[in-house]
């Protein structure tokens, strides 16, 4: 009879074990199951293994003990079922009774958790559809099916450890045990109510994207949406880091020993809020300067490109200084004086700028540049110093240090605003597109004089960019084997280019009507 309850003791630890490991791998299963683990599928994996061993290993030693004990028992020759009955009648009858009902509630409770949870799941599965098809929107269905299957995964996983935690309570534990075992369910109702938010975030932006993409009138509010889209992108970002900080202060209040970290949470969250703050001014004040500054109408043509010269400059001061002004606000988040910081500030700038004479240089000249307006915005320019290359093209930015210029063949080139040596701006009133033209000796001048004249008055009304038609200035030159002709056609800055090129198809096409003989054209 005592080999049969040896054997029996140990047939249920065994059965115990094997539960258990059965139970953990389910769990194991469901995390990696997630989106959100997929990411630590290994990792939990060896966790997995390594507390499968520990409970494999608990179980056999439990086992050992129950066959050493028992054995031990039968070797002093006393009865097994008197030594178990004499261990149990050590505990008050009344923890028997309260562990019977305990498991009891234990087991109804887990059997109304089992049985609810499909139905609702079934339901928030419902709230899916009906929320994808409520608006008649397909931009944002994939964001609003992504939201409620992470609040139909959280809110499960959340059930049952709030179940778990109920079963808890069910048990004799000590109460610092118990209080422990909250703080779990608290980081994780945290970051899963973290989490919606952030998705329900995204269901936004999809549909402003939607609703941005219908209504592109330049009239319509939500032409302002392209130009702070991705300031909703940062508060997205900054929310998560709002999350991190809320559970990290929640974790850490619940524990006494770490309890002091929560003092510095709140200075994280301000700091974090004055970053986010700055950019949204800076991008505001952009927006306001672009709307007051180049908005109004009956602006010239002069007054447009000058106002699109400043606005750069405008923009880096504005930047710079909301910089400056969050800097400060940090500091002074963080207790420390900014005055001796920005005095030795002062004192290493001066150093700095006597070693860098060129920066200073480039600075000046930038802004003799832009106030003494030798080119702005858009005009052609060809600058540089002689015995340097020399650039030439379209001038795209002026900035306080450099100067970006496009070139006709597509090349950015960018110099600094010191070395930019002498300019020759072809943007300013008008400016002569020139074309030469050789002929042979043997050509009838007067004709092709009159030729050239017809030829500029076509160019004239085809082009709006001509000014005046095109002239015969004179013979140029006399050469071996030909005469060479110049003419001046007067087109708007920056024209030329375009104007000789078309000059020059409609005068080849006169010419072989007229069957004249070029030489080099």
């Amino acid at each position: 009879m005592d080999i049969l309850i040896i054997v029996a003791e140990v047939g249920v630890l065994i059965f115990v074990t094997i539960l258990l490991n059965r139970i953990l791998g389910i769990v194991f299963h469901n995390l990696t199951t997630l989106n959100r683990f997929k990411d630590y599928t290994q990792r939990f994996t060896r966790q997995h293994q390594i507390i499968r061993k520990i409970v494999t290993l608990t179980g056999a030693l439990l086992c050992l003990v129950t066959i050493v004990v028992n054995g031990l028992v039968i070797y002093q020759g006393r009865s097994v079922t008197k030594f178990q009955s004499n261990l149990i009648q050590i505990i008050p009858p009344q923890f028997w009774l309260t562990l019977a009902i305990s498991t009891l509630k234990s087991v109804m409770i887990l059997l109304l958790v089992k049985l609810s949870l499909p139905k609702l799941n079934q339901l928030i599965d419902l709230l899916s559809i009906r929320a994808q098809n409520y608006d008649d929107i397909d931009a944002n269905d994939e964001s609003i099916a992504d939201f409620f299957y992470h609040l139909k995964n959280n809110l499960n996983i959340t059930i049952w450890i709030t179940t778990a935690l109920l079963l808890v309570q069910l048990f004799p534990i000590p109460d610092i045990v118990e209080n422990y075992l909250y703080i779990p369910l608290k980081v994780y109702v945290a970051i899963t109510i973290g989490s919606l938010v952030i998705k329900a975030i995204s269901i936004g932006i999809d549909t402003l994207d939607h609703f941005s993409t219908r209504y592109s009138d330049p009239r319509h509010p939500l032409r302002l949406y392209e130009r702070f889209r991705h300031l909703i992108i940062l508060l997205q970002k900054f929310l998560q880091y709002i999350i991190y900080i809320s559970i990290a202060t929640l974790v850490s209040t619940e524990i006494e020993f770490i309890a002091w970290l929560a003092n510095y949470t709140n200075i994280i969250t301000e700091i974090i809020a004055v970053i986010f703050i700055s950019q949204v001014l800076i991008q505001v004040s952009y927006f306001v300067l672009e709307e007051l500054v180049l908005k109004p109408k009956n602006l010239t043509d002069e007054q447009k490109k000058r106002r699109q010269t400043l606005i750069p400059l405008a923009k880096s001061l504005l930047k710079y200084l909301v910089y400056f002004c969050a800097v400060i606000s940090i500091l002074k988040l963080l207790n420390i004086d900014p005055g001796p910081i920005l005095a030795g500030a002062g004192i290493l700038g001066l150093a700095v700028g006597l070693g860098a004479q060129a920066l200073i240089n480039d600075v000046v000249c930038g802004f003799f540049i832009i106030f003494e307006n030798y080119y702005l915005v858009g005009d052609y320019i060809e600058a540089g110093r002689e015995e340097e290359r020399t650039v030439e093209g379209v001038v795209e930015a002026i900035e306080l240090r450099t100067t970006r210029i496009r070139h006709p063949s597509g090349q950015l080139q960018i110099i600094s605003n010191g070395e930019i040596g002498s300019i020759v701006n072809y943007s300013k009133d008008y400016i002569y597109a020139t074309v030469e033209i050789s002929v042979s000796y043997r050509c009838n001048l007067e004709h092709l004089c009159k030729i050239i004249q017809e030829v500029g008055e076509e160019l004239k009304m085809k082009e709006p960019d001509v000014l005046e038609p095109t002239q015969v200035e004179g013979l140029e030159n006399f050469e071996k084997d030909q005469l060479l002709l110049l003419t001046l056609t007067k087109v708007k800055p920056g024209k030329h280019l375009h104007v000789q090129r078309v000059l020059r198809k409609l005068l080849k096409l006169a010419f072989d009507r007229e069957e004249i003989e070029l030489s080099n054209f």
